[in-house]
């Protein structure tokens, strides 16, 4: 049970929803005085070390050159999307309160489920649509009030 457990994405998309409400909040108290750059800048520096203290104990390095090039160029644009995402919302928290930016950041739900039907051909059913239309609905209404 417990292998399933740790082979579920459920769990593991609600752990990544916890630790992002908590990376909100730390980071608000974190940013209190401090430019929002350098504060990500630290961040960074923290993951960089974390993972790859995770991948070494892991062995779960591979040689760069037995990754392809598509690979390479598409995991490059994701960690600067991911570096000009962490800009923004840090810059976001040093300017508004917590409750309300993460709500607008988490729009990337909507812009996903788009982007997905778009790029990546995925499909959602009717429901799904009207649930990521209410996520996006609840975002504004949460960043607005």
């Amino acid at each position: 049970m417990k292998s399933d457990l740790l082979s579920s994405w459920q769990l593991w998309a609600l752990l990544s929803a916890i630790f992002a409400a908590l990376t909100a909040i730390f980071a608000k108290i974190g940013i209190e005085a401090i430019n929002s750059d350098l504060a990500t800048f630290i961040r960074t520096v923290v993951i960089l070390l974390a993972i790859g203290g995770i991948v070494a104990a892991t062995g779960q390095f591979q040689p760069a050159s037995s990754i392809s090039g598509r690979t390479w160029i598409f995991l490059v644009l994701s960690g600067l999307a991911t570096g000009a995402s962490w800009l923004c919302y840090f810059r976001a928290l040093k300017l508004g309160q917590a409750g309300q930016v993460a709500p607008i950041d988490k729009l990337s739900v909507v812009l996903v489920a788009v982007f997905g039907a778009i790029v990546l051909g995925e499909t959602l059913s009717g429901v799904a649509w009207l649930g990521v239309a209410l996520i996006g609905g609840g975002a504004v209404l949460v960043a607005i009030g």
